[in-house]
């Protein structure tokens, strides 16, 4: 049989020869890391996710600890950033409370995280990826799309086989393992990733989308957390084959705008790009004042309507940010920049403001500022901000109040809604 991989329906994960469909095992190497797909070579848009990333560098550079859990995580009083395969058997996951992984697993080795490190690995593993295709779109330190469609002349290969051998090459440059999922969308390929790790290639084509999503839990599908899947489940929804069965303007009526990632995701409908979004490490707005504020109500005014201003930036450039920054400059020029990070991305005003204020009440001790800026990093797509699952009721009407205002503003111009923070006041040195 021949090796060519155009004419083999798939090929083996650690040596590349071409496989008979047939076969559990390779025919050369022996291997059952096998591959087998009817649109293996058609496909081109992939997520690659690094496994358990920061218990994998460790476990790397540290040969004693390959056979233990590991857990990253920052003291007794802290929460899990990421837990080994091994830890995982035993219950513990990412943001899990520190004592509880501990009971969980009680012989974990816990290390604090080395985010020097770690950024350090990641822009290797980016290197490696931009060598694919310029088209290299990350979500966050450690995975990314990748769009490989045309790149079939630089590497004479298909993109699944280039993808194979790029893990491959993961592995024995970088010493860690990465997940590939490979699809037509970014939504099927991010969950492809995830279907077989550590170390899985998952490839999921358009024929088989409404088969393969149908039985799976609402949960799959991007901003439908815990809070907002037990709302669907009163409704009598539990899995993305129902809401296959539903009309999209059902779907909006009882559950707004993601009523509609609701009915399009849930019949594989997922038309994003991979796009650039290096140029872009964070989105912000500052302003420097006439005179120096020292009076809390006076900053509070300028941080809403800064707040309001990267929430319009976020919202127009299609992207979220996960983490709240807020900068402040003394009087003697001392710069402070304090920060959080959430839950979920977010491009709401409402929440970037409540964050900075929380923020900002720490810092407020009679001490005078020359400049605020509030600002948001982490950045991320849209399409993953601010899900429904707020248990707030109170932050879900803002949200909705928020969303009208930005209606009225794209029909009458930014300044026709303005909020009670950001009224004029004749005893404010002046509007940011």
């Amino acid at each position: 049989m021949t090796d060519d991989p155009i004419l083999s329906p798939g090929f083996c994960r650690d040596c590349l020869a071409g496989q008979p469909e047939s076969r559990t095992r390779c025919r050369a190497c022996g291997s059952p890391r096998l591959v087998y797909h009817p649109e293996l070579y058609r496909l081109t848009l992939a997520h690659i996710d690094c496994d358990a990333f920061y218990a994998s560098i460790e476990k790397r550079d540290n040969p004693e600890l390959v056979d233990r859990p590991v857990i990253i995580g920052g003291g007794k009083r802290g929460v899990v950033s990421t837990a080994c395969y091994l830890a995982r058997i035993y219950g513990v996951r990412s943001a899990m409370p520190m004592f509880k992984a501990l009971e969980a697993c009680p012989q974990a080795a816990v290390i604090k995280p080395d985010m020097e490190k770690y950024a350090r690995v990641g822009r290797q593993v980016r290197s490696m990826m931009e060598e694919l295709t310029p088209l290299v779109q990350p979500l966050s330190i450690d995975e990314a799309f990748l769009e490989l469609r045309g790149t079939e002349r630089l590497h004479h290969d298909p993109p699944a086989r280039v993808l194979a051998r790029f893990a491959q090459r993961v592995e024995k440059e970088i010493g860690i393992t990465v997940s590939v999922g490979l699809s037509y969308c970014k939504f099927l390929a991010k969950v492809a990733s995830d279907l077989q790790k550590p170390r899985g290639f998952s490839v999921i084509g358009e024929a088989e989308a409404l088969s393969f999503l149908a039985p799976r839990p609402v949960t799959t599908i991007w901003g439908v957390g815990r809070a907002f899947a037990a709302t669907l489940e009163r409704d009598g929804i539990r899995t993305i084959g129902q809401l296959q069965t539903m009309e999209e303007g059902d779907l909006m009526r009882r559950y707004g705008s993601m009523g509609q990632r609701l009915f399009r995701l849930s019949r594989g409908v997922d038309d994003r790009d991979v796009h650039l979004n290096d140029a872009a490490k964070s989105v912000s707005a500052e302003t420097t004042f006439f005179d120096d504020i020292s009076h809390y109500e006076e900053l509070v005014t300028h941080l809403r309507a800064l707040s309001e201003k990267v929430a319009w930036r976020l919202k127009r450039s299609g992207i979220a940010g996960q983490t709240v920054v807020l900068k402040l400059k003394t009087a003697d020029f001392k710069g402070r920049t304090r920060n959080r990070r959430l839950d979920d991305p977010t491009q709401l005003a409402d929440r970037i403001f409540r964050i900075g204020l929380s923020l900002l009440e720490k810092e407020t001790d009679g001490t005078r500022f020359r400049l605020i800026g509030i600002g948001v990093t982490d950045l991320q797509d849209q399409t993953l901000a601010d899900p429904p699952d707020l248990v707030d009721e109170q932050a879900k009407r803002r949200a909705a109040a928020e969303a009208a205002m930005d209606e009225l503003r794209h029909k009458f111009g930014k300044a026709s809604v303005q909020t009670g923070y950001t009224f004029p006041s004749k005893n404010r040195p002046g509007d940011p």
